[in-house]
């Protein structure tokens, strides 16, 4: 019995000092996090406002950039391969009849660190050629943005089909360009996205047709015994799982999806 208690005991104050332990450990957790932030802000280098040499304030200079911030979430979508990799996931999971599993959580992770792995050179060249020399005062913000925007542009040139090019470039009331630095960003993007589009439909096109087969077989076999009461996506669903895990699916799809972009 004092064994029983002692161990008791013994609980319940781990369990005090834990809940004790919870907030500091979250308190100290979030002023790690906002001490590079803090450093970061005092050294941001001002930005000139006017040729007669005005420049912003550093308050005003963290608004405009917790502004620019909101904006990140789109641009991470419609600038880099985030389109065409989650697209072809969700074309995935319908095309195996998982439902919800993978959940959208899981496949929109998946294809966020998908995209950090394919698109880490155009992020360390946009890094190196634009926020190594901001951040040491050898240009200004407006140089680094113009510097920072060349990778990315590089690979969207790589990425998009010259038809949707020269549609949106007609639209745009400019027949030809005669090089790629004469695209503006107007054209280019969508241009790119609707080229991801393309892509990704395509590629869903070829995953659906080994999971059509057999969708079309087991309903074959329920029509010939007789069965027309019994789904055929539950029997044929064991047998997607199976052939996918034979064949390591995910391997020869995130392979693919990898494979498919041109990054230099």
């Amino acid at each position: 019995m004092r064994t029983s208690r002692t161990v008791v005991a013994t609980v319940e104050q781990s369990k005090s000092r834990a809940s004790n332990w919870f907030p500091l450990n979250w308190l100290g957790l979030l002023l790690l996090l906002l001490a590079p932030v803090s450093s970061f802000a005092a050294g941001i280098p001002a930005i000139t406002l006017s040729e007669d040499g005005g420049t912003y304030t550093l308050s005003l200079q963290i608004l405009i950039m917790m502004t620019m911030l909101t904006l990140l979430p789109a641009a991470f979508m419609t600038m880099t391969s985030f389109l065409r990799i989650v697209i072809v996931l969700a074309l995935l999971r319908q095309a195996m009849g998982t439902m919800q599993s993978p959940n959208n959580q899981i496949l929109i992770g998946l294809a966020m660190f998908m995209t950090f792995f394919i698109m880490s050179p155009i992020f360390n060249q946009a890094y190196d050629q634009a926020v190594v020399p901001l951040m040491a005062d050898e240009i200004n913000m407006e140089t680094a943005l113009q510097k920072g925007s060349v990778p990315f542009r590089g690979f969207m040139m790589q990425q998009v089909r010259e038809d949707d090019l020269a549609f949106f470039g007609e639209m745009s009331g400019v027949a030809s360009f005669e090089d790629e630095k004469d695209v503006p960003f107007s054209v280019l993007l969508p241009s790119f996205m609707t080229s991801e589009l393309k892509t990704a439909f395509q590629i869903g096109f070829l995953i659906f047709i080994p999971f059509l087969i057999i969708d079309i077989v087991v309903a074959s076999l329920l029509m010939s015994m007789g069965m027309m009461m019994l789904s055929p996506m539950i029997i044929s669903l064991p047998f997607k799982i199976l052939l996918f895990v034979l064949v390591d699916g995910w391997t020869l799809v995130l392979g693919t999806l990898a494979s498919s972009f041109l990054v230099q």
